[in-house]
């Protein structure tokens, strides 16, 4: 009788890769085909509903994190339906959770993948990521143009500890994170006809034009003031 062989680890982490790739390509398909089914006041609705509404989001914001789901709709439903408090701590929670799992899912299963990245061409911008700890990791953060999704993966390939990798990513979301958690609550009191939809109107267009302006004045304040080790 012929001896069974087992897989290797390279079999399984080549397979793992296949079925991350199927994972992602067919749940992005999917957003795009039925976005509309997942829209805001959909959301809302199932969330208002949901004996473990919290709970729910925070499953619902990881899927988000990991299909290329707008964080900024996120983090409004929660303003909607949570308030500002409660809004804000678990959108905050779900966007470093779902981070980290697209961190966590590119270092583990797509390690080696991509060895250019060592390269003459990256180097020093890697080493400067990596080097930087999780400072470098906020300061991308605050670069509204990137997409969440994109950098969680992205991210994954490098050497950056998950430590500074989940504290950086806080620390770079939190103002645009509060900042639409904000709009959200703004927009929940405005609907019921509540007289306090200014003051959070007013806190998020501060947030959001500090996260605009932090990338920028950052790195000038840092040479000024100088920085410790990551």
């Amino acid at each position: 009788m012929a001896e069974r062989r087992t897989p290797s680890l390279s079999t399984l982490r080549n397979l793992g890769r296949g079925l991350l790739v199927l994972l992602l390509l067919g749940g992005t398909g999917a957003w795009w085909a039925w976005h509309g089914a997942f829209g805001m006041d959909a959301l809302q609705d199932i969330l208002r509903h949901h004996p473990a509404a919290p709970v729910l989001f925070l499953v619902l914001h990881i899927l988000a994190s990991l299909l290329f789901f707008p964080r900024s709709v996120m983090a409004m439903v929660a303003g909607l339906v949570f308030g500002v408090w409660w809004g804000g701590v678990l959108a905050a929670a779900g966007s470093v959770i779902g981070a980290s799992t697209g961190f966590l899912l590119t270092r583990y299963v797509c390690a080696g993948l991509v060895p250019s990245l060592d390269g003459a061409r990256w180097g020093d911008v890697l080493r400067r990521l990596e080097t930087g700890g999780w400072r470098a990791v906020a300061m991308l953060r605050l670069v509204p143009v990137l997409p969440h999704s994109g950098v969680n993966y992205a991210l994954g390939l490098t050497r950056v500890r998950l430590g500074a990798y989940a504290f950086g990513s806080l620390i770079g979301q939190l103002p645009m994170t509060v900042a639409f958690v904000q709009f959200g609550a703004a927009g929940d009191h405005a609907l019921a006809g509540k007289p306090d939809w200014i003051a959070p109107t007013v806190i998020g267009l501060s947030l959001l034009i500090l996260s605009v302006l932090l990338p920028k004045v950052g790195p000038k304040l840092r040479e000024k003031f100088g920085a410790g080790r990551a």
